[in-house]
């Protein structure tokens, strides 16, 4: 199953953001789906991870769906170059993110890889901006950088779960894009916090894919992207902490909630300036895009 966050229209001035189950190559918005199936699923996306048994129910309604029955629904769709996506929610309760977890990245940074723990942060829901929104370079940074990353997403409480019962706890998987302001950062390791929260800095979309959607998770490739060239790509097999472990482990620091959100580390983090688009690619993912601008308009301060 694929779920994305689409924006219709409202009025010429406002749109709604409603969730969307992707057919082939279009997304059908759950209002629709409930009309054709009388169902009363939620229509946004972080309400439907809250109610375990409406996911469950869609999940079963789409296995039990024929072919005949898919390829009528997808003609009702809306085609993927003509949706216009948001995030896939905006207020998830936590945002985890994980640091220096591919080796050769740390070695980028001239820093030691964590090898016992995790090395992770948490971020703002105010960071949250969807596909093709625009980054801001703040003025206090001379120095930020675009980070690729594949996040874990919550779809049930989870709370001190092992490594072998986390898949049974996860709805799917997303692209990110992490921004940190790099120099801040370089100039103190405590003030990471605020190096990671300047608005617009974690995008994250176009579509949730579940686990059964991904043949191959741990050779599935992670790349980071500036101006459509690649800067970094690596495996998710050549994680120091595997995303199920990374799901435990958090599982045993507090009690993870539906839609909160893990986002794995980047295989590589590029500069970014004014006028670049940063980009995300994950091996049967769509692509994650973001233009880059300067907060002021202006040259960075």
């Amino acid at each position: 199953m694929r779920l994305a966050t689409i924006k219709t229209s409202h009025n010429e001035t406002s749109h709604n953001e409603e969730a969307a189950v992707r057919f082939g190559d279009t997304f059908l918005p759950i209002q629709r789906l409930n009309e054709t199936w009388h169902m009363s699923l939620p229509t946004t996306l972080l309400a439907l991870l809250n109610d375990e048994q409406s996911l469950a129910a869609l999940r079963m309604r789409l296995r039990q769906a024929d072919s005949a029955e898919t390829a009528d629904l997808a003609t009702r769709g809306r085609p993927i170059s003509q949706c216009d996506f948001g995030p896939l929610y905006r207020h998830p309760r936590k945002i985890w993110g994980i640091g220096l977890n591919y080796r050769e990245h740390a070695s980028d940074l001239h820093e030691k890889s964590p090898t016992e723990e995790p090395a992770s942060f948490m971020k703002a829901d105010t960071t949250i901006i969807g596909p093709a929104d625009t980054i801001l370079l703040p003025q206090q940074s001379k120095r930020v950088t675009a980070e690729a990353e594949i996040a874990v997403v919550i779809g049930r409480t989870c709370h001190n779960v092992s490594v072998e019962e986390a898949p049974e706890y996860v709805a799917g998987f997303t692209t990110v894009i992490d921004m940190t302001a790099e120099d801040i950062l370089e100039k103190n390791p405590r003030f990471l916090t605020r190096a990671k929260n300047f608005d617009t800095f974690f995008s994250f979309g176009p579509e949730l894919v579940t686990p059964d959607e991904i043949p191959d998770l741990h050779g599935t490739k992670v790349g980071t992207y500036r101006n459509g060239a690649l800067h970094r790509e690596n495996t998710i097999a050549n994680m120091t902490f595997l995303p199920w472990f990374l799901v435990a482990f958090h599982s045993q620091v507090m009690t993870l909630l539906p839609g909160d959100i893990i986002s794995t580390g980047t295989p590589g983090a590029v500069v970014i300036r004014d006028g670049d688009v940063a980009e995300c690619r994950v091996d049967g993912f769509l692509p994650l895009q973001n233009p880059v601008r300067n907060s002021d308009g202006g040259e960075q301060a």
